[in-house]
Protein backbone atom coordinates (compact mmCIF):
# COMPACT_ATOMS: atom_id res chain seq x y z
CA UNK A 1 0.00 0.00 0.00
CA UNK A 2 1.15 3.53 -0.80
CA UNK A 3 2.33 5.50 2.19
CA UNK A 4 -0.07 8.30 3.13
CA UNK A 5 1.22 11.84 2.94
CA UNK A 6 1.47 13.89 6.12
CA UNK A 7 -1.40 16.11 4.95
CA UNK A 8 -3.62 13.11 4.25
CA UNK A 9 -2.82 11.56 7.60
CA UNK A 10 -3.50 14.82 9.46
CA UNK A 11 -6.85 15.18 7.72
CA UNK A 12 -7.68 11.59 8.67
CA UNK A 13 -6.79 12.24 12.32
CA UNK A 14 -8.91 15.40 12.39
CA UNK A 15 -11.90 13.66 10.78
CA UNK A 16 -11.60 10.79 13.25
CA UNK A 17 -11.40 13.22 16.17
CA UNK A 18 -14.62 14.87 15.00
CA UNK A 19 -16.36 11.51 14.71
CA UNK A 20 -15.21 10.32 18.12
CA UNK A 21 -16.08 13.66 19.71
CA UNK A 22 -19.63 13.00 18.62
CA UNK A 23 -19.63 9.39 19.81
CA UNK A 24 -17.80 9.86 23.13
CA UNK A 25 -18.11 13.57 23.87
CA UNK A 26 -15.21 16.01 23.40
CA UNK A 27 -14.30 16.10 27.10
CA UNK A 28 -13.97 12.31 27.29
CA UNK A 29 -11.99 11.92 24.10
CA UNK A 30 -8.36 10.82 24.45
CA UNK A 31 -5.53 10.84 21.96
CA UNK A 32 -5.19 7.11 22.55
CA UNK A 33 -8.77 6.61 21.37
CA UNK A 34 -7.99 8.65 18.26
CA UNK A 35 -4.82 6.65 17.62
CA UNK A 36 -6.68 3.35 17.98
CA UNK A 37 -9.42 4.44 15.58
CA UNK A 38 -6.95 5.66 12.95
CA UNK A 39 -4.73 2.60 13.34
CA UNK A 40 -1.68 4.45 14.65
CA UNK A 41 0.29 4.50 17.85
CA UNK A 42 -0.20 7.45 20.15
CA UNK A 43 3.36 8.74 19.45
CA UNK A 44 2.52 8.65 15.73
CA UNK A 45 -0.47 10.93 16.34
CA UNK A 46 1.78 13.27 18.31
CA UNK A 47 4.16 13.48 15.34
CA UNK A 48 1.37 15.25 13.48
CA UNK A 49 -0.12 17.10 16.47
CA UNK A 50 2.47 17.56 19.25
CA UNK A 51 -0.16 18.07 21.97
CA UNK A 52 -3.83 17.39 22.52
CA UNK A 53 -4.39 21.15 22.39
CA UNK A 54 -2.74 21.22 18.97
CA UNK A 55 -5.07 18.45 17.82
CA UNK A 56 -8.13 20.45 18.87
CA UNK A 57 -6.75 23.48 17.07
CA UNK A 58 -6.43 21.31 13.98
CA UNK A 59 -10.08 20.38 14.38
CA UNK A 60 -11.00 24.05 14.77
CA UNK A 61 -9.01 24.93 11.65
CA UNK A 62 -10.87 22.27 9.66
CA UNK A 63 -14.26 23.46 10.91
CA UNK A 64 -13.29 27.06 10.13
CA UNK A 65 -12.23 26.22 6.57
CA UNK A 66 -15.33 24.13 5.86
CA UNK A 67 -17.73 26.73 7.24
CA UNK A 68 -15.99 29.61 5.47
CA UNK A 69 -16.20 27.81 2.12
CA UNK A 70 -19.88 26.99 2.73
CA UNK A 71 -20.70 30.60 3.64
CA UNK A 72 -18.97 31.93 0.54
CA UNK A 73 -20.82 29.47 -1.67
CA UNK A 74 -24.14 30.45 -0.09
CA UNK A 75 -23.52 34.17 -0.56
CA UNK A 76 -22.39 33.69 -4.16
CA UNK A 77 -25.59 31.86 -5.11
CA UNK A 78 -28.07 34.65 -4.28
CA UNK A 79 -28.12 38.43 -4.57
CA UNK A 80 -31.21 39.39 -2.52
CA UNK A 81 -30.22 40.08 1.10
CA UNK A 82 -33.02 38.13 2.78
CA UNK A 83 -32.39 35.15 0.49
CA UNK A 84 -28.75 35.31 1.56
CA UNK A 85 -29.74 35.38 5.23
CA UNK A 86 -31.91 32.32 4.67
CA UNK A 87 -29.10 30.48 2.89
CA UNK A 88 -26.53 31.38 5.53
CA UNK A 89 -28.75 29.96 8.28
CA UNK A 90 -29.59 26.84 6.28
CA UNK A 91 -25.93 26.35 5.44
CA UNK A 92 -24.99 26.52 9.09
CA UNK A 93 -27.68 23.98 9.98
CA UNK A 94 -26.34 21.63 7.31
CA UNK A 95 -22.85 22.02 8.74
CA UNK A 96 -24.14 20.97 12.15
CA UNK A 97 -26.06 18.02 10.69
CA UNK A 98 -22.94 16.93 8.83
CA UNK A 99 -20.70 17.35 11.88
CA UNK A 100 -22.92 16.72 14.94
CA UNK A 101 -19.98 17.13 17.32
CA UNK A 102 -19.73 20.86 16.55
CA UNK A 103 -22.28 22.04 19.16
CA UNK A 104 -20.64 19.90 21.86
CA UNK A 105 -17.19 21.23 20.96
CA UNK A 106 -18.39 24.82 20.93
CA UNK A 107 -19.95 24.43 24.37
CA UNK A 108 -17.27 22.27 25.99
CA UNK A 109 -16.20 24.14 29.12
CA UNK A 110 -13.24 21.83 29.68
CA UNK A 111 -11.82 22.37 26.20
CA UNK A 112 -12.18 26.12 26.35
CA UNK A 113 -10.83 26.58 29.87
CA UNK A 114 -7.77 24.51 28.99
CA UNK A 115 -7.22 25.96 25.53
CA UNK A 116 -7.57 29.73 25.25
CA UNK A 117 -6.43 29.67 21.63
CA UNK A 118 -9.21 27.24 20.76
CA UNK A 119 -11.77 29.47 22.48
CA UNK A 120 -10.52 32.49 20.56
CA UNK A 121 -10.59 30.59 17.27
CA UNK A 122 -14.25 29.67 17.70
CA UNK A 123 -15.13 33.14 18.99
CA UNK A 124 -13.57 34.65 15.87
CA UNK A 125 -15.49 32.21 13.67
CA UNK A 126 -18.78 33.14 15.34
CA UNK A 127 -18.04 36.85 15.01
CA UNK A 128 -17.35 36.46 11.29
CA UNK A 129 -20.66 34.67 10.84
CA UNK A 130 -22.38 37.38 12.84
CA UNK A 131 -20.75 39.97 10.58
CA UNK A 132 -22.09 38.26 7.46
CA UNK A 133 -25.62 38.22 8.86
CA UNK A 134 -25.31 41.84 9.98
CA UNK A 135 -24.23 42.97 6.50
CA UNK A 136 -27.24 41.29 4.89
CA UNK A 137 -29.62 42.75 7.47
CA UNK A 138 -28.21 46.22 6.81
CA UNK A 139 -28.81 45.73 3.07
CA UNK A 140 -32.32 44.46 3.79
CA UNK A 141 -33.08 47.44 6.03
CA UNK A 142 -31.70 49.90 3.48
CA UNK A 143 -33.89 48.27 0.84
CA UNK A 144 -37.01 48.51 2.97
CA UNK A 145 -37.26 44.74 3.34
CA UNK A 146 -37.13 44.83 7.14
CA UNK A 147 -38.30 47.50 9.57
CA UNK A 148 -36.04 50.47 10.10
CA UNK A 149 -36.29 49.95 13.84
CA UNK A 150 -34.51 46.59 13.57
CA UNK A 151 -30.91 46.98 14.70
CA UNK A 152 -28.73 44.79 12.41
CA UNK A 153 -26.39 43.89 15.26
CA UNK A 154 -29.27 42.77 17.46
CA UNK A 155 -30.88 40.98 14.54
CA UNK A 156 -27.71 39.02 13.81
CA UNK A 157 -27.38 38.03 17.47
CA UNK A 158 -31.01 36.89 17.56
CA UNK A 159 -30.46 34.70 14.50
CA UNK A 160 -27.32 33.16 15.97
CA UNK A 161 -29.17 32.55 19.24
CA UNK A 162 -31.89 30.81 17.26
CA UNK A 163 -29.25 28.57 15.68
CA UNK A 164 -27.55 27.76 18.95
CA UNK A 165 -30.77 27.02 20.82
CA UNK A 166 -32.03 24.82 18.02
CA UNK A 167 -28.74 22.91 17.83
CA UNK A 168 -28.86 22.23 21.58
CA UNK A 169 -32.50 21.08 21.40
CA UNK A 170 -31.63 18.83 18.46
CA UNK A 171 -28.71 17.29 20.35
CA UNK A 172 -30.64 16.81 23.60
CA UNK A 173 -33.56 15.33 21.68
CA UNK A 174 -31.38 12.59 20.18
CA UNK A 175 -31.64 14.30 16.76
CA UNK A 176 -35.24 13.21 16.49
CA UNK A 177 -36.26 15.94 14.05
CA UNK A 178 -34.94 17.33 10.77
CA UNK A 179 -32.67 20.17 11.83
CA UNK A 180 -32.75 22.18 8.61
CA UNK A 181 -36.53 21.95 8.22
CA UNK A 182 -37.16 23.00 11.81
CA UNK A 183 -34.63 25.79 11.46
CA UNK A 184 -36.32 27.08 8.30
CA UNK A 185 -39.67 27.14 10.10
CA UNK A 186 -38.31 29.06 13.08
CA UNK A 187 -36.31 31.40 10.85
CA UNK A 188 -39.48 32.34 9.00
CA UNK A 189 -41.20 33.08 12.30
CA UNK A 190 -38.29 35.31 13.32
CA UNK A 191 -38.13 37.12 9.99
CA UNK A 192 -41.85 37.96 10.19
CA UNK A 193 -40.98 40.02 13.25
CA UNK A 194 -38.31 41.86 11.27
CA UNK A 195 -40.41 42.67 8.21
CA UNK A 196 -42.53 45.82 7.81
CA UNK A 197 -46.15 45.30 8.83
CA UNK A 198 -47.43 45.66 5.26
CA UNK A 199 -45.03 43.02 3.95
CA UNK A 200 -45.99 40.63 6.75
CA UNK A 201 -49.69 41.01 5.96
CA UNK A 202 -48.99 40.17 2.31
CA UNK A 203 -47.09 37.06 3.39
CA UNK A 204 -43.82 38.16 1.82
Amino acid sequence: MARKTAATRKAEIVATTLRLADELGPDRLTTQAVANAVGLTQPAVFRHFPTKQALWLGVAEAIDATMTDAWQAALASRSAPLDRVDLLIRTQLRQIEGNPAIPAILHSRELHTENAELRERFRSLMMRFQGLLRAELIAARDGGLIRGAVDPDDGAILLISLLQGLAIRWALGSRSFALEAEGARLLEAQMKLFRPAAATEKGT
